[in-house]
């Protein structure tokens, strides 16, 4: 066996090198990967020994000679190539070993020079390993440190690597290739830009398997997951239950972004991705209690999202319900064996994730949009009625505008601080929505503040609300009839403040 190790990433090198070296195998290297195998007393020999010229150009042309891609691309079972190898003199190389300039280490630095980012690109080993990927069937093409082991083992056992191991590792070849020009094109389409375009030129998505799932929304459709990470919903891990559905996925994430816009303990119940209760209080097992005390009923089987680690007490009163699955960054000792007594239960932790556009399929193409993360500012926003907000009624009206971010368009809100009353979510009429929340609500909606999430468009939908109790609002204005919504609401004498922001969820 003869083989060609050439890495940028030396973790593990040396020993896998002494491991082929004991099985026989003849290696051949280049520049600090020779030096390194020489120096832990590995028999080596240099591509230049081989080639009979000298590596040049600052090392820019090293490996690139027939001598050397001959040996890789020749076909063992084409008699043309092997004669073509016989009359030149070219011994056939078995297995490459290579890895590549960490181009995206130096790409990072968003001040690296042009001249930088395109010395750190790789000529050489991209071309090593699609020549090794190529001819998968003879050569072994080794592209990660993590594969070192496995392979000796296999070697040892077999003395040889079967056919479904070379072509594994070719796929996972080609996938090496494909992210490093992907990431070499999408920086060097920012040389020259102050900052990266919020909206990309071109909609890069490659993301690796994660997980198959039994099905999609419904039986008859197929599903898997897709994640670019450890974090985030996509990124979760599973610590107990049933295997995830596309649907827990989606609501999953619901749960979580919502939770996530709040900085005291806070507690999401999901059902059909729009809030079924959510509560902010001094302690999880409170927010927990009130969150369901919103709507009880649809609570049953919805998914859980909390912003804080889940204790005991919180573990205990959650459990008296039947929910399909939890979010939370973690879980006590007490609380795991609390949850894990339900056998089906999903448990997941999450970890925060960054920010990145929010991408959705439709026919022939894609949306693309930067996320809604715009917070609320009470010095932006402006009290339209006579009556100013109390300030108790400021607090609701901030919890409402933040939960009414994260239900359905067209969203209403009603609740009080640090607690929603009821939900109206994804009505075609914004006034239905006003009546279904208060015909669902299962608390008393008399001082309730109500959170819309785009303007009132007539004064019904106020006017309404305001029979049911509610005597504060928030909304972000603009409205051709904003003047007979703000005259109704001081003819009645409720609050109304406008932000400026709307938050459309579709």
């Amino acid at each position: 066996m003869r083989v060609l190790l050439s890495v940028t990433d030396k973790s593990g090198v040396a020993d896998f090198a002494s491991g082929l070296s004991a099985l026989g195998a003849e290696l051949i290297s280049t520049g600090g990967t020779a030096r390194l195998l020489r120096d832990s007393g590995i028999p080596v020999r240099d591509v230049s020994e081989v080639t009979g010229f000298p590596e040049m150009l600052d090392g820019r042309v090293k490996t690139m000679h027939p001598l050397i891609t001959g040996a890789i691309l020749a076909v063992r079972e084409n008699p043309a190539h092997m004669a073509a190898l016989a009359e030149h003199r070219i011994t056939p190389i078995d297995m490459v070993v290579v890895n590549l300039y960490q181009f995206a280490k130096v790409a990072a630095n968003a001040d690296a020079p042009l001249d930088q980012l395109i010395e750190n690109i790789d000529i050489g080993g991209p071309t090593m390993i699609r020549s090794a990927a190529k001819n998968w069937q003879d050569v072994a093409v080794v592209t990660s440190a993590s594969d070192y082991q496995p392979l000796l083992e296999e070697l040892r056992t077999n003395g040889s690597l079967s056919r479904d191991t070379k072509w594994r590792l070719a796929q996972a070849a080609f996938r090496v290739t494909a992210d490093y020009d992907r990431a070499i094109s999408a920086r060097l389409a920012l040389v020259g830009q102050a900052l990266p375009p919020a909206i990309p030129p071109v909609l890069d998505i490659r993301v690796p398997l994660r997980l198959g799932l039994r099905y999609g929304e419904n039986p008859h459709q197929q599903a898997a997951l897709y994640a670019s990470g450890s974090s985030g919903i996509a990124g979760a891990e599973q610590l107990h239950g049933k295997e995830l559905s596309y649907n827990n996925l989606v609501d999953l994430d619901a749960a979580w972004q919502l939770v996530s816009e709040f900085s005291g303990p806070a507690c999401a119940i999901i059902k059909h991705t729009n809030p079924a209760g959510c509560a902010e209080q001094e302690t999880l097992v409170a927010a927990w209690i009130h969150a369901l005390e919103c709507d009880p009923v649809s609570a049953f089987g919805g998914v859980i999202g909390f912003n804080r680690e889940v204790d005991a007490p919180t573990a205990t009163e959650a459990a008296k319900l039947f929910v399909e699955a939890i979010a939370a960054p973690g879980y006590s000792e007490e609380a795991l064996a609390i949850l894990q007594a339900k056998k089906n239960l999903r448990l997941v932790c999450v970890s925060p994730s960054a920010d990145g556009l929010v991408v959705k399929s439709i026919c022939g193409g894609y949306l693309a949009q930067t996320p809604d993360l715009k917070g609320f500012d009470r010095a932006a926003c402006e009290v339209k009625t006579r009556r100013q907000p109390t300030p108790e009624e400021w607090e609701a009206l901030e919890f409402v505008w933040k939960v009414a971010k994260h239900v359905k368009s067209n969203a209403i809100v009603y609740g009080t601080a640090g607690q929603t009353a009821a939900v109206g979510a994804g009505q075609m009429s914004r006034v239905d929505s006003v009546n279904i929340a208060a015909m669902k609500a299962h608390l008393p909606l008399a001082g309730t503040a109500v959170g819309s999430d785009a303007y009132f468009p007539f004064p019904d939908g106020l006017q309404q609300a305001a029979k049911h109790g509610a005597t504060a609002f928030i909304q972000p204005g603009g409205s051709v009839r904003d003047s007979e919504v703000i005259a109704a609401a001081d003819a009645l004498g409720v609050t109304m403040v406008f932000t400026g922001v709307r938050h459309f969820r579709h």
